[in-house]
């Protein structure tokens, strides 16, 4: 008796078979970006949570034009027509504060997400580690393209104009978004510890709000008295007002022997504080974020 052996070209079937389809891993990247397209598309179904982005600026940079613009004289251009001068000198003030706030938007995204349990439905999605706060850094970077351009216009139409080079220029719309990433990050922490959409709006006003006015937004800091304008020579968001002023070629208090290092190197300043919250802030709200809802 003879035996028959059949021979096949079939593959033996590998150990573990590849995870393909729609819930299969496809990196942090990937999954951050659907996380803030997700982000986007609330604000458009909900318009009302771009009043911060769109209203706000536009109504400070209007009523302060108007209302203080004659009254508030920018030392150096004495001679000049105040209210002409107070209009430039206010832009970089007003895209400083505004960038400021950005911090309190994303407290407020993911405080709600927090409340309403959003961020529980993310933990049972295969998503890569990291893709949630990513993805909030990215939808809220995206934000704050509008207030930048909606300030832009109205301060075109109100009589602002960029007398500086576009090299320049274009270094100042780069600051102002490198700025708020930073802030976004402030703000992330600021919502992973707090944790209730109540708790983040009382404390971002008294924090972020009185840090706004303690700087050269509205006001040279050369006509603040001795405490208050110590405090907002080396405030970054007087460094990032005077940054943009001196980048956009707008009016801004002359650099006087004695000022102190920050006001004489506003970018460079500016950059530091940049590169420090970063540094700090991201990973702390990374690990206050994983305590809280990563089990």
């Amino acid at each position: 008796m003879t035996s028959t052996t059949i021979e096949t070209d079939a593959e033996p079937a590998p150990l573990e078979p590849a995870r393909t389809g729609p819930h299969a891993p496809r990196g942090l990247v990937h999954d951050a970006w659907v996380l803030a397209r997700r982000g986007l598309i609330h604000m458009k179904r909900e318009p009302e949570q771009l009043s911060d982005a769109t209203i706000q600026p536009i109504m400070f940079v209007v009523l302060f034009a108007y209302v203080f613009g004659g009254a508030i004289q920018v030392p150096g251009y004495e001679g000049v027509p105040t209210a002409r001068v107070y209009r430039e000198f206010l832009m970089g003030g007003i895209i400083a504060q505004t960038l400021v706030f950005t911090a309190f938007g994303a407290a407020m995204s993911l405080a709600n997400d927090q409340k309403n349990q959003a961020i529980d439905r993310f933990r049972s999605l295969p998503i890569a580690r990291g893709a949630v706060l990513g993805g909030y850094a990215v939808a809220n970077i995206l934000k704050t393209m509008l207030p930048i351009a909606l300030m832009s216009i109205t301060g075109y139409l109100i009589g602002w104009r960029i007398r500086s080079g576009l090299a320049d220029a274009l270094l100042a719309y780069g600051l102002m978004i490198a700025f708020a990433f930073a802030m976004i990050w402030v703000g992330m922490l600021l919502g992973a510890v707090v944790g209730s959409p109540e708790g983040v709006t009382g404390l971002a006003f008294a924090t972020i709000f009185p840090l706004t006015f303690l700087a050269s937004t509205f006001v040279p800091t050369a006509q603040m008295p001795g405490v208050v304008r110590t405090i907002a020579e080396w405030n970054p968001v007087t460094t990032l007002s005077d940054s943009l002023r001196e980048l956009f070629g707008n009016p801004n208090t002359p650099v006087q022997p004695g000022d102190p290092w920050s006001i004489a190197h506003p970018v460079a300043y500016t950059c530091i504080w940049i590169v420090v919250i970063v540094a700090v802030c991201a990973p702390l709200a990374i690990r206050a974020y994983n305590r809280k809802n990563v089990a």
